[in-house]
Formats: structure tokens, C-alpha cells, sequence
């Protein structure tokens, strides 16, 4: 009762909280709004625009045309590339052409003279959120004798750079960072038209020649390890301080100088996030728990699901970035868990030339290798390939293991006209390890033992009956369409297939003498297949002065996996002070039971989400799905049994208040499902299992690079199972649906750059995660591995001028508090906190990098988790080559 009124008192702060900050603010909107500086233009208006022409100006431009007065341009394109993109005119007579160059807002302008658009689609070219730091990006006839180029900034006004090329058509090339030059020719900056002080003339613009057309380099700001958008929170490129959720993004550049090398190590760089396996003495991949929950099965791949990729390792050779949404995303991604859902993006084509080469050594005979390989296959830039390969050969802290892994990653994109674009891509992984650690008692470890402490490097599950072999096959598809500026199709696919053949090897309680223990072994041969599909639409028109997003899609997903296996044991008596490891058991030599099942699934769910503006400092976000899922499972050889069909509707409402443009205010409230089979003692069909959070948070730009975010949640998981109240039907291993959890708490992050060369990322986050209805736990016993406080800084500055220049220095501290490590809690078993230590070294001179990164600096004997040590002290030194 009580912890029920403590829950509603918080839920009421909450709502409380909301409430006393938005109407305030909303009701000062008036006077605010009048003290704002100018706001970013992103529609310009134009004579074609905002009137139609007259006859009279329709038979002069038919004039112009036919006397060779005006250029035609046919084509606008829009390619990426490695700093950002390619906006290209593909025009034959550049040389008739001019430019003038001014400025208004965030917006670089560019009007072209005598020339007109004449486009398969109309005479408007437009595309949002093109690259990090740009806007849109809108070519128009601005008159009859003009084509205006616009390309608006972020955060300020972009910076352009003029370079000569022989190229055909004028070429605009927009990055996100200030670019060093291009076919070793020296850029030449482009200024805005401004007033100019007397007995001075404004520089001569250029134009452009036959033997030489221009080509611009149009860059935006440079943001260090901040990242603005994302498109994970509402499936649309949204600016993160408009979406009213908790998000954090993991760069590529993060990934590289911390030498990430699985998703435990990326999410301690995410507030709330903990490592809930040992992820170094038994392969890379563990999961965490986010929110204090589990992230399985919240695993997707460009916003499709794909949990193969647990298996088979996170080798983030192909990643581009790293994005976390906190919370339910069932709304958008169906079912799953409630605690959050990690997005790994993956790299894309590009339209320059790109070639990379990486080589690394370090610890435990630690070896990898990776090649990128880039750019266009056809001269017009249409078809772009891209081209991932990575090997890894190591060892581990922990005795006897051993671990190779291989990705191979094509990718091609197909710009099949302006309106339309295609991308494939496949990837292959072949992943062949020994199983290493799976966990040590916690005499010897956690607790004393009179026989003294356990090393971390021992393997008690040495030697497996064989290694284990993971091979994961995938394909996939994007499809994108406009039909219009403003409404567009997206349509993506993924085929995802894993076979695992392994087997385990764990140890059992101790033996009276507490110092020898039984070893249990398994073995199976797991084969899983995932189709997955999802369709969608994004529209944007308005109703009044209220503008809309409209997002509506249809996902459908099957999957089917058999399992081969048995399980045996206990197998000789091994003593862990003195370990005699004999040989390999043979596969079925010490069987004691065999299974072969197999089950289906499929789920399919329609969506609908609106992003509305109803100012320009106040946004809602509307969103639901209808979600219907069927299952059946059995032996193989048997007639599959068919499960009762489950549906479930996810909501999600959330709101943005920005009283000034650097400060957005939120509050959300969401959803989420994970199906749940079989049924009660009385024949009472589970229901799916559901998770709800309600959140209210602020987000602030603390300069143009530099942003932190603070979040207050409250999330409930409810209809868990747990023990019948009747202690016999319990003995009997029947289950009820009343069991409850819940977690709360704040959390606070910031990203970016402080100063020039010097880039942050830190966070904390306070977890109060308990278990508040339960038949089987006791009612407020801690969530086990998930501490109430855990904090990480990481920090590196590079030497911007000087002798010294390109050399950087990396230092990072990670701080996990005291966790309980079993339910129900155990005052013996507390795990205790710890704080890690890393730091690098990096030098960068033209196209070469070399990198020395260092782990667990002070060697700290640490818990990941129950059972599980952390990895000792180590050295990873890398060096690369691009071009």
C-alpha cells in the first residue's frame, strides 16, 4: 500500500512539475518572443513563388530560352560524401552563367543568372536535413532570369569555398566541417554581399568558364562529439532539442578514439546505461540494462530489429553512430523492452572517392585490420558503392580463450532519378571463439576464502566440448520516393539468418572442502531466420498556421528458429586452487536429457504519428500502433502448437516548450508491449507484458557546439510473471500475472566541444529500480546489477597550431556504484562500486593517424557483474591511412 502511494505522489510531482513549468512559460510566450533574436529562415520567397507569372513574362522567358538567353538547368542532385555532400546543376553552357552571393539569418544564398530550372518534377528542388550543420538546402526560379541556391545552417550561417574544376554543370559541395582543400587545389572563401566602407569595392564574384566550371564547398559549424539530429525518436530528421524524449547519439568519432570495441564499452558514454555481462573474458556480447532493464531484443539496425547481432558479436567496423532512445518505443518499433532501444547506423556510400586502411595491435595478442573503400561507379555519380572489411584474431585476460572474428559489409546506392533512390547492402560475419568465463562463486571472489582470492584469469570452463561457431548472413534494402517536397515514401527490408553451434561449460556450487566445484555442460545448434519489413510515409502540410508531419506506417515481421541441443553434467570434480583441466568431453558423452524444438512467430503492426507546430517554440508530438502478434512452437518432427493470438495499442503524447531559442522544455508520456505466452492455473491467457514512463525533462544549447540534457522519468513494468500465491500450485511451477517493477530517476549528460580542440562527453544518473509486486520476491528489493549511481567523463583536447599540431590527449573516468547481485537481495552478495580509468594518445598529420589507447589504467580488480571480473590494464595501438 505504502509503496503504491509513494508511486502515485511521485507520478503527481511529476505531472505537478510539468504543469508549473510549462503554463507560465506558455503564458509569457507573448512578451518572450519579442525579446528573441532573429529566427532561422528556412522559406524563402520567391517572384515564382509568391505569384504567377504573367503572360507577358512567360512569353519572354520562351523568348529567352529559344534565343539562347537562359541556361536550362535539367538536374538537381544531391550525392554524399565524406565530409558532407555534393549539391550538383547539370547544366552544358555553365559559361553563360553568373552569381551573385548574400546572406539573410542562417541562410547562404546563391543567385545564378540566366538560367531557369526545368526539372522532371517541377521548377523547386528541396531536401531537408541533407548533413550535420545544414538545414535545407532549396534551389527555385527566384524570376525569370534567376535560379536562387539556398543552403541553410544549423546553428550560423555556412561558410563557402570556391574551388575550380572540370567538371560539367556548377557543383556545390556542402560539409559539416570546414574543408582543407580538394585535388590539391587552394580554396578561395566566399562572403556574403555586405556594406563596404568607402573608397572600397565589393570583390568581383566569379562566373563560370567552359574549361573550367565552379565548383563551392558550402561547410557548417564543426560540433565535436555533439550530434543535433537524429531520426531514431520519430523515424523523421529531427532536431534532438525538438523531440520531447531522452536520446543520446555516439559518434563514429567517439567510437574511434575510445577504441570501442563493444556495446558495453559504447554505453557507458549514456547516462542510466550498465553493462550487464562481462563482455572481455567470453566475447563482446554482453547487453546492458538501460533504465535498469534489459535491452533484449531492442537491438535494431537502421530502425529495423535485428538481435543477430548479439551472437554474432558488435563489430563496429560498419558503423557509422551509435543512437540510444531512453524509454518504451513501441510506438514506433513494436514490441520490446521497456527500458530503452540501441540504433546502430550504418555507413553509407559516398560520392568522392574515399579509401581507408586501419591496423591495430595491443594486449592478449590482439590484432584486427579493417579497409573502407568509397565512391562513385558511374561518371555521373548515380550508382555509389561502399565497401566494409574487418578482421580480428585475439586472446583474453582469461586463460585458454581464443577468438577470431571477420565482416565483410558491400553496400550500393542507386540515385535513380531525383525523386527516387535505392540502397543495398549485405553483410557477412563469421565469428569462432572459446567460451572463456562464465562465471566464478562468490567465495574467493566477492567474499573471503580461506584459500585466499581467486585470479581473474582462471577458466573453469576450459575445455568446452568444442568452440563455438557463429555465422551471421544479411540483406537489406532502402527505398526512398518523393512524390513531392513535402510528402515522401520510405520503405526498407531486412533479411537477417544466424547459425550458432556451440556448447557450455559452467561450474556448480561447491563442495564441502570450498574450494572444489562440479562442471555441467551444453551443446546446440541454434538456426534463426528474421524477415522484417516496414513501410512509411512522411507528409507535411498545415492546417491554419499550424504545420504537421504526418508519419504513417505498416511494419511485418516472421522469424523462425530450431534449437538442437542437450545438456550434461556433472562431469569430475574440479578444484579451482589447484585447477587439473584433462581433456575435452565428447559431445553426448555425459548427456542426461536431449531436445530438438522449433517455433515460428509473426508480427505485424500499423502506426501513425504526428509532429505538430503549433509556434515556432512549441511543438506536440502525437503517436500510437496497433500491434498483433502470433507464435507457435514444438518439437521438430510434431505438429507445431498454435498460441493464442496477442495484441496490444501503444501510445505516446509528448510536448516542447522553447521560452528562447537555446532552451527546450519537455514532457512525454509512453508505452510498450513484449508478447507473453502460456497461461494460469485457470486457464487465463497471459497478457503481453507492458512498460510505462512518464518523463519531463529540459534540453539546453549551451553555445553553438556544446549541449546538456536533464531527465526526470518514472517507468513502471507490469503483468510480469511470477509464482502462484498457492504455495503448492507454486511448487508445481504454476505463474500469475501480477508481479510489478519500477524505476525511477534522474539522469544529466553534455556533449561537444568547449573550446576549439577540446571535446567533452560526461554524464550521471541516479537509478532507484525495485521490485514493488511480486509473490516470489520480497516487495522492495533492489533490481540486482543495476546501481543506484553511475557517472563516466571522457575529455580530449587536440593542439590546434604550433610545432605540435594534430597531436591529441584522451582521459576518460568511469564511475559504476554498489549493485546488488542476486534477487532475492543477499546483504552478503553487494557488489562494490568501482572507477576505471582510461586514456589515449593521438597523433594526426595529413591523411595518417596513430592512436595509443589505454583501459583500466590502474588495473583495478572490478565487478561487471555477479560473477563476472572486468578486464585488467591494456594497450591498443592503432594506426590508419585515408584518402
Amino acid at each position: 500500500m505504502r509503496s503504491n502511494i509513494l508511486q502515485q505522489r511521485w507520478r503527481f510531482f511529476i505531472f505537478n512539475l510539468g504543469i508549473g513549468i510549462f503554463v507560465p512559460l506558455f503564458l509569457t510566450q507573448g512578451a518572450l518572443a519579442e525579446s528573441k533574436q532573429s529566427q532561422v529562415i528556412t522559406e524563402i520567397p520567391t517572384v515564382i513563388d509568391s505569384q504567377p507569372l504573367s503572360t507577358d513574362a512567360k512569353d519572354l522567358l520562351s523568348q529567352n530560352i529559344e534565343n539562347d538567353l537562359v541556361v536550362k538547368i535539367t538536374q538537381v542532385k544531391v550525392n554524399t560524401t565524406n565530409k558532407g555532400i555534393d549539391v550538383i546543376l547539370e547544366t552544358t553552357a555553365s559559361d553563360k552563367l553568373q552569381i551573385d552571393i548574400n546572406s539573410q539569418g542562417n541562410n547562404f544564398i546563391v543567385d545564378i543568372k540566366n538560367a531557369q530550372l526545368f526539372l522532371p518534377s517541377g521548377n523547386k528542388f528541396s531536401q531537408q536535413q541533407p548533413a550535420q550543420g545544414i538545414t535545407t538546402v532549396t534551389a527555385t526560379n527566384f524570376d525569370t532570369n534567376t535560379i536562387r541556391l539556398t543552403v541553410t545552417g544549423e546553428v550560423g550561417l555556412p561558410v563557402v569555398e570556391l574551388y575550380d574544376s572540370p567538371r560539367e554543370g556548377l557543383v556545390f559541395a556542402v560539409a559539416s566541417a570546414p574543408a582543407s582543400g580538394q585535388l590539391g587545389q587552394q580554396p578561395q572563401t566566399l562572403q556574403p554581399e555586405t556594406e563596404q566602407p568607402p573608397n572600397q569595392t565589393q570583390p568581383e564574384q566569379p562566373s563560370a568558364s567552359d574549361d573550367q566550371p565552379i565548383e563551392l564547398v558550402v561547410t557548417g559549424e564543426q560540433d565535436g562529439y555533439r550530434v543535433s539530429n537524429t531520426s531514431v525518436g520519430t523515424k523523421t530528421d529531427t532536431p534532438l532539442r525538438d523531440i520531447p524524449l531522452s536520446i543520446q547519439v555516439i559518434p563514429r568519432q567517439l567510437i574511434e578514439d575510445q577504441r570501442i570495441t563493444n556495446l558495453g564499452e559504447a554505453l557507458r558514454n549514456v547516462p542510466g546505461a550498465i553493462q550487464s555481462g562481462n563482455s572481455s573474458s567470453r566475447g563482446n556480447n554482453a547487453l546492458p540494462q538501460i533504465r535498469g532493464f534489459s535491452s533484449q531484443g531492442n537491438i535494431t539496425t537502421n530502425g529495423l530489429s535485428n538481435t543477430n547481432n548479439i551472437d554474432g558479436g558488435f563489430n563496429f567496423a560498419n558503423v557509422e553512430r551509435i543512437e540510444v532512445l531512453k524509454g518504451p518505443a513501441s510506438v514506433l518499433y513494436g514490441a520490446g523492452s521497456l527500458g530503452g532501444t540501441v540504433n546502430l547506423v550504418a555507413k553509407k556510400p559516398l560520392a568522392e572517392p574515399y579509401y581507408f586502411i586501419e591496423a591495430s595491435a595491443g594486449s592478449y595478442n590482439s590484432y584486427s585490420g579493417a579497409i573502407d573503400l568509397s565512391g562513385p561507379l558511374n561518371d555521373n555519380k548515380t550508382v555509389l558503392y561502399r565497401l566494409n572489411v574487418a578482421a580480428l584474431t585475439t586472446e583474453s585476460f582469461v586463460d585458454f580463450y581464443d577468438e577470431q572474428q571477420y565482416i565483410v559489409a558491400p553496400t550500393l546506392s542507386w540515385q535513380i532519378s531525383d525523386r527516387t533512390k535505392l540502397t543495398l547492402a549485405a553483410e557477412y560475419r563469421d565469428r569462432s571463439k572459446d567460451n572463456g568465463n562464465f562465471g566464478l562463486p562468490f567465495e574467493g571472489t566477492l567474499l573471503p576464502s580461506p584459500y585466499g582470492r581467486l585470479p581473474r584469469n582462471l577458466n573453469p570452463s576450459w575445455p568446452e566440448p568444442k568452440r563455438t561457431v557463429i555465422s551471421v548472413y544479411q540483406a537489406s534494402y532502402e527505398l526512398e520516393h518523393h512524390f513531392s517536397k513535402d510528402w515522401e515514401l520510405h520503405s526498407s527490408f531486412l533479411f537477417s539468418q544466424e547459425v550458432n553451434d556451440r556448447s557450455t561449460v559452467d561450474v556448480g556450487d561447491y563442495y564441502p572442502d570450498l574450494r572444489s566445484v562440479n562442471k555441467n555442460y551444453g551443446y546446440n545448434v541454434n538456426r534463426s531466420s528474421t524477415f522484417n519489413f516496414d513501410t512509411y510515409t512522411i507528409g507535411k502540410f498545415q492546417t491554419g498556421s499550424i504545420r504537421h508531419q504526418l508519419l504513417t506506417g505498416f511494419t511485418d515481421q516472421w522469424s523462425s528458429s530450431s534449437d538442437v541441443g542437450g545438456t550434461g553434467g556433472p562431469y569430475g570434480q574440479f578444484d579451482l586452487y589447484n585447477p587439473v583441466y584433462g581433456e575435452r568431453a565428447e559431445i553426448g558423452q555425459y548427456n542426461t536429457s536431449t531436445y530438438a524444438s522449433k517455433s515460428k512467430g509473426n508480427a505485424y503492426g500499423f502506426y501513425i504519428q504526428d509532429q505538430v507546430t503549433l509556434a515556432e517554440n512549441l511543438k506536440l508530438v502525437l503517436g500510437g500502433r496497433y500491434d498483433i502478434a502470433n507464435s507457435k512452437g514444438g518439437n521438430i518432427g510434431e505438429e507445431l502448437t498454435e498460441s493464442p493470438q496477442q495484441e496490444a495499442f501503444s501510445p505516446r503524447v509528448g510536448i516542447v516548450y522553447q521560452p528562447i531559442e537555446p532552451i527546450s522544455l519537455y514532457a512525454s508520456y509512453s508505452r510498450s508491449f513484449s508478447p507473453q505466452g502460456g497461461q494460469d492455473f485457470d486457464g487465463n491467457l497471459f497478457q503481453p507484458e507492458r512498460g510505462t514512463q512518464y518523463e519531463v525533462g529540459v534540453k539546453v544549447d549551451l553555445n553553438d557546439k556544446l549541449s546538456a540534457t536533464l531527465a526526470l522519468y518514472d517507468l513502471t513494468r507490469s503483468n510480469v510473471l511470477t509464482g502462484d500465491p498457492d504455495e503448492t500450485l507454486r511448487a508445481l511451477e504454476y505463474q500469475v500475472q501480477i508481479g510489478e517493477q519500477r524505476s525511477r530517476g534522474i539522469e544529466f549528460d553534455v556533449t561537444g566541444e568547449i573550446l576549439p580542440g577540446w571535446n567533452i562527453i560526461a554524464n550521471y544518473a541516479l537509478t532507484d529500480s525495485k521490485i514493488t509486486k511480486d509473490n516470489n520476491y520480497p516487495v522492495g528489493d533492489e533490481l540486482n546489477d543495476v546501481p543506484q549511481h553511475s557517472a563516466s567523463l571522457w575529455t580530449k583536447y587536440e593542439i590546434q597550431s604550433g610545432s605540435l599540431q594534430g597531436l591529441s590527449f584522451g582521459v576518460g573516468v568511469f564511475y559504476v556504484g554498489d549493485r546488488q547481485a542476486t534477487l532475492p537481495n543477499d546483504s552478503r552478495y553487494i557488489l562494490p562500486s568501482y572507477v576505471t580509468t582510461d586514456a589515449a594518445i593521438f597523433y594526426k598529420r595529413d591523411r595518417f593517424r596513430a592512436a595509443l589507447n589505454f583501459k583500466n589504467l590502474f588495473d583495478l580488480y572490478y565487478f561487471e557483474s555477479a560473477g563476472l571480473l572486468g578486464e585488467p590494464f591494456t594497450v591498443q595501438g592503432t594506426i590508419s591511412w585515408e584518402l
